[in-house]
């Protein structure tokens, strides 16, 4: 029990040592001595966890995608209405970005490597679903409009935070991230919601920035 409470102990000091470096760094750049020497350990005891700087990508992409569904099930366990939580989601997101190192690196590496010979798709796919969902979910509630084909929405709601994240990171390091998700709902809104209801729902993208 000691030996595998230690053991996972040095996966998660691995885990961390390199979401610090290919945060900073990028994949291309990273290398598994940075990666070692962050997590305060020697090459061999990394390459006994890890068998290659590949896996380890994979692993801090998984972790930082466990993460941002751990927080997504919590808001939405809360019961709110779709329509609200899929604006909420959209600031927890933003949220990690901002404050946890393995969503940071998680993120940057999913769009860095994205076009591999094996893309990493199940964050993606994962949101699309989630997206697609709440936004049918909302059309029954009765604050997005029928018109709108959730399947279509959930394709651009993803990239568009996706692209609003990237931006923000290259121009402010991110610090205007919340401002600009709240911008890109105050957009999207009265394209996506019902007649009669954009007025009570003008609010919304406050939420980002509460």
């Amino acid at each position: 029990m000691v030996t595998q409470s230690r053991a996972l102990a040095t996966r998660d000091a691995i885990l961390r040592g390199a979401a610090e470096v290919f945060g900073a760094r990028g994949f291309g750049l990273a290398s598994i001595a940075d990666i070692a020497a962050a997590a305060r350990l020697t090459k061999g005891a990394l390459y006994f966890h890890f068998t290659s700087k590949d896996e380890l990508a994979l692993a801090v992409i998984a972790d930082q995608h466990r993460r941002t569904m751990e927080a997504s099930a919590a808001i939405l366990a809360e019961g709110r209405p779709a329509l609200e939580s899929l604006v909420l989601l959209s600031r927890s997101l933003g949220r990690q970005l901002l404050e946890d190192p393995v969503v940071q690196a998680g993120i940057r590496l999913t769009t860095e490597i994205g076009t591999a010979e094996q893309p990493v798709t199940e964050p993606y796919e994962d949101w699309f679903r989630s997206i697609e969902e709440l936004t049918r979910r909302a059309i029954e509630e009765g604050d997005v409009s029928e018109r709108v084909d959730p399947a279509m929405f959930a394709h651009l709601l993803s990239p568009a935070f996706t692209g609003v994240q990237l931006v923000s990171a290259a121009l402010t390091g991110r610090a205007d991230l919340l401002q600009r998700i709240r911008e890109l709902w105050i957009v999207l809104l009265p394209g996506i919601v019902a007649d009669g209801r954009l007025d009570a729902l003008r609010t919304l993208p406050d939420l980002v920035v509460e």
